[in-house]
């Protein structure tokens, strides 16, 4: 490993959602390094309130609730406070990744299941506590369209299924000029992406004449799903974080640089 001042004047674009860059950018700027902010995903409210508390008010009813991501925890739980609804004692609460265990820890849910390696849907459905789920009520928090593989497998073990959809992604509207000036200029080392819609996003954002730049820089992302969308858009310098954490996300840029 060279020495820690050979890691210094790295530029990272830091691609999370506005509410949610702040510890990424303040740990990267810890490290001497500049934190390019530069948001591909905006987290809006429901289209349809109504479906999502009409959920919460049976959520006696369920087994178990799974939280998909730091952003249903966020927006999952302020539902079900404002509905002023306990969660069941029964009521066994699951996350994808560390990011949405810390939330659920601050709202006072200890110890949620979580996956120990792979932190996205094919992780959670690979521990005990999701295999043997015949019969069992299942609710899901997510964003509106989310990805089925959870619940289709889920169903497909004979539980009872429901989606809470309590948020929805969309792309910001950005202007663009003063990101790809600078990526023109070599003023930017690597990039950081932490879901697959903001690496979309910011393909779709930057449009054709920021391809080139980004397909030959460096990205770190999180888990193999995202990795394999980033060789499908055509980048060439993926590397993974061995978690979903931002301080993961700062050891791979570390391992890049050294």
């Amino acid at each position: 490993m060279p020495p820690e001042n050979t890691l210094a004047n790295i530029r990272v674009l830091v691609t999370r959602p506005a509410h949610q860059a702040d510890r990424l950018a303040r740990l990267i700027i810890s490290r001497g390094w500049e934190a390019i902010r530069f948001p591909t995903v905006e987290i809006l409210e429901p289209r349809d309130d109504a479906a999502l508390f009409a959920l919460i008010d049976r959520l006696h009813e369920f087994d178990m609730a799974i939280f998909i991501s730091a952003n249903a925890v966020d927006k999952g739980m302020d539902a079900i406070k404002s509905r002023r609804v306990a969660l069941p004692a029964q009521l066994a609460i699951a996350c994808v990744g560390p990011g949405g265990a810390r939330q659920l820890e601050r709202v006072g849910v200890v110890a949620p299941i979580i996956p120990k390696h792979r932190f996205d849907s094919e992780g959670l459905l690979a521990l005990p506590e999701l295999t043997q789920v015949h019969d069992r009520n299942i609710l899901i928090f997510r964003g509106e369209n989310g990805r089925a593989l959870l619940g289709d497998t889920l169903k497909n073990r004979g539980a009872r299924v429901a989606y809470a959809q309590c948020y929805r992604r969309a792309k910001p509207e950005a202007d663009t000029t003063a990101l790809l000036r600078r990526w023109s200029q070599r003023g930017i080392d690597i990039v950081v992406a932490t879901s697959v819609d903001g690496l979309q996003n910011l393909f779709d954002m930057i449009g054709p004449s920021g391809h080139t730049w980004l397909i030959n820089t460096p990205i770190v992302v999180i888990g193999q799903r995202m990795a394999q969308v980033a060789a499908e858009l055509g980048l060439q310098h993926i590397h993974v974080a061995q978690q979903a954490s931002d301080e993961a996300i700062v050891e791979a840029i570390k391992a890049w640089r050294g």
